[in-house]
């Protein structure tokens, strides 16, 4: 078992970010990371410590309960050093199960608690643990941040290969990080005779500091006089405002606080003018304890009570701004979006490879979560294919599609008129790269007319017939695709399924290797990613339609690097039941068999069965599959969509598609309560699928 110990080289390291994106980086390259923070450090005894706390809520882990610091100083106080380093084992142990490495997190120095390094150093040294050194790079000059590695290098051990690097965090985006690399290695003797080399470098991004209005008014102890939307908007600049209305409009943007006496109507009446024109500012905060004239709260009234937080505090305008400028940059605890944006960020600019290095090889028995999105993304990357988005107006669409063309992960197309798209953009404070695409339907429809006459002459259509139906947009993005001017299409944000798949099937057609259409769910669950399949397209499926969902959804699963275990599910396991519905089940597990003999499929089996290692080897104990499936293919549309969706409300698993299979070319559907990320997810399981063809 390899272990990582962080240990932060001075004060306010960020060690938890670090953590929490070593797991992200690590279960990126395939590896089951575990993860424990063996002494709390920061909270009280009614709140979680953080580093545990967002290690289960996000990174789906399950860290046992640290130790106290009471608990602790108590034992150090009497001497019993031997006790305290067992009880950290004990933890350790705990959370080492099943796992290909462990993270575990040391203390942060503090005041209060002057043993820090001491006790640091000693875990380390009884679990065994390569040390990875982390430190704050946005105050200290080269020289400084070496001496800091310098003196955790005689700390932890001066023997190579004890530490096995150094991270900085918050390092200043106009600093080259391996400028500085050079010049911290020639500023030490003791680094360069260890050759203690750089893993991450992670840049300040002030975007990831934006707290909630929430966490504002919180902070503040204001009063919420309209709450709006104040846990969702976020803190990006603040404005104080002194002047008269012309000379703040400029800060009247989103994410702006706009922080004023509650006398200046002038300020809150061109707040309100702002919020009614669809600018998410992040909220009003009204100093000195004062509300404007009755009449001029009226007046605003729209605006009060639509997103726009309204709060009030006693402080004087003065007094809040000072307040807010010394606000902690810490997550608060249930903010796990901002968390999850930040592990992201810091996993990404992690060397994932040089820690690989140490680690050895990994057991790959399943593809946990965080691999799976990022291979997702990786893949779409390198496929480089063009979607088109019909839903052009759609404002989670248009997020999605600059995501997607910023990170390069598809060519976007949105349809649509540009002048009201690019409106949209701005009032969700969304900048379209340039190179994003927009084509007004209006314009290019007549170029589609005749093609789908040619595609439908055996139906009938005629050149009206096909302009009258080209005024959907689905229909008219299902035209560039099956003239192959894009390479997969995406929509369902507004539109029914129905909607999606009719054009599609009247238009692509299926492929000719398949006699149906089917879809298939990637479930997130906290361990590993499964397949689903079929949860939103054949109400009831023949043995013969539900073997070629199995070999579809097998085929999926092994295109996205799951490798496929298939297990046809009843509500019966191998041959203790009977009935129609059980004997259909059983022979289209036949019939996959025969049409594909490599195919590693059982059934039917319960879900339990398939599922669980202990109840697989109880109910089904020569089968291969049962315990270790990866692929669910339900016997029917009821009970796939009422499961997916059962697994995924309860459990609180993120469900990536539907993603449909057996198109001559990808369309997938969205659901209309996609968040932007699932639209982001989908545009890249089409690019893929495109790539594959």
């Amino acid at each position: 078992m390899h272990t990582f110990f962080l240990a932060p080289t001075g004060f306010d390291a960020g060690l938890t970010s670090v953590a929490l994106g070593m797991i992200r980086a690590l279960e990126q390259s395939g590896l089951r990371v575990g993860f424990v923070k063996p002494i709390a450090q920061g909270a009280d005894s009614s709140s979680p410590e953080r580093s545990t706390h967002f290690a289960r809520a996000i990174c789906h882990l399950n860290p046992p309960e640290p130790l106290p610091m009471e608990r602790v100083e108590h034992l150090l106080a009497q001497g019993e050093i031997d006790q305290l380093m067992e009880e950290v084992v004990s933890l350790y142990q705990q959370a080492s199960h099943n796992v290909d490495l462990m993270i575990v997190e040391g203390l942060v120095p503090d005041q209060k608690q002057v043993f820090s390094t001491f006790l640091n150093t000693k875990i380390a040294r009884n679990l065994q643990a390569q040390t990875i050194l982390v430190t704050a790079a946005d105050k200290l000059a080269s020289h400084e941040i070496a001496e800091q590695l310098e003196l955790s290098l005689q700390a932890f051990g001066a023997q190579p290969g004890h530490v096995a690097g150094y991270i900085l965090n918050r390092l200043p985006k106009e600093q080259n990080a391996q400028q500085l690399a050079m010049e911290i290695l020639e500023a030490g003797n003791l680094l360069q005779k260890n050759r203690l080399s750089m893993i991450g470098a992670i840049p300040s991004e002030p975007e990831l500091l934006a707290p909630r209005t929430l966490d504002v008014a919180h902070y503040l102890q204001a009063r919420v006089l309209h709450a709006g939307q104040i846990s969702r908007r976020r803190v990006r600049s603040m404005a104080v405002t002194a002047r008269t209305v012309p000379n703040v409009v400029h800060l009247l943007k989103p994410g702006a606080l706009i922080v004023t006496a509650g006398d200046r109507e002038d300020i809150v009446l061109g707040t309100s003018m702002a919020a009614m024109n669809g600018v998410p500012l992040a909220g009003l905060l009204l100093t000195c304890d004062s509300l404007p004239d009755p009449r001029i709260q009226q007046l605003c009234h729209q605006a009060f009570t639509s997103g726009l937080p309204v709060m009030t505090t006693t402080h004087n305008t003065f007094e809040t701004a000072s307040f807010l400028s010394n606000m902690s940059r810490q997550v608060p605890a249930d903010d796990l979006e901002r968390m999850e944006r930040v592990i992201d960020f810091v996993a990404e600019h992690l060397d994932a490879d040089k820690l690989k290095r140490n680690v050895g090889a990994p057991r790959e028995h399943r593809m946990p979560p965080p691999a799976f999105r990022y291979q997702l993304m990786e893949k779409a990357r390198r496929a480089g294919k063009r979607i088109v988005l019909p839903e052009g107006n759609e404002p989670r669409t248009v997020k999605a599609a600059a995501i997607c063309q910023e990170k390069g992960i598809a060519h976007c197309v949105l349809i649509g008129n540009r002048v009201e798209i690019e409106q949209i953009a701005e009032a969700q404070g969304v900048t379209l790269p340039a190179s994003i695409e927009i084509l007004d339907p209006n314009e290019v429809r007549g170029n589609y007319i005749q093609p789908m006459v040619e595609l439908r002459k055996g139906k009938g259509l005629n050149a009206p017939m096909a302009e009258q139906q080209l005024e959907d947009n689905v229909v008219l993005g299902t035209m560039m695709l099956a003239l192959g001017e894009v390479d997969g299409l995406v929509s369902g944000a507004v539109h029914t399924t129905a909607n999606t798949i009719r054009p599609a099937l009247q238009l692509i057609k299926t492929a000719p290797e398949a006699k149906l259409v089917s879809s298939v769910f990637f479930m997130l669950m906290p361990e590993q990613v499964l397949v689903y399949g079929d949860c939103a397209v054949n109400p009831d499926p023949t043995a013969e339609d539900l073997a070629d969902i199995a070999i579809q959804s097998a085929d999926s699963a092994a295109a996205f690097g799951i490798p496929p275990r298939v297990a046809m599910i009843s509500y019966s396991t191998g041959s203790s039941g009977s009935g129609s519905d059980v004997e259909k089940v059983r022979e289209a597990t036949r019939i996959a068999r025969e049409k594909r003999p490599g195919l590693e499929i059982d059934g039917p089996m319960q879900y339990d069965a398939a599922s669980v290692e202990s109840v697989g080897r109880q109910k089904a104990p020569d089968s291969t599959v049962a315990g270790r499936a990866t692929v669910f293919v339900f016997p029917d549309l009821n009970t796939g969509n009422t499961t997916y969706k059962a697994v995924q409300r309860s459990a609180g698993v993120v469900s990536v598609g539907p993603m449909l299979q057996g198109l001559r070319k990808p369309v997938n559907d969205l659901s209309r309560g996609a968040l932007v990320d699932d639209i982001v997810y989908t545009i890249a399981l089409t690019a893929i699928q495109a790539d594959k063809r």
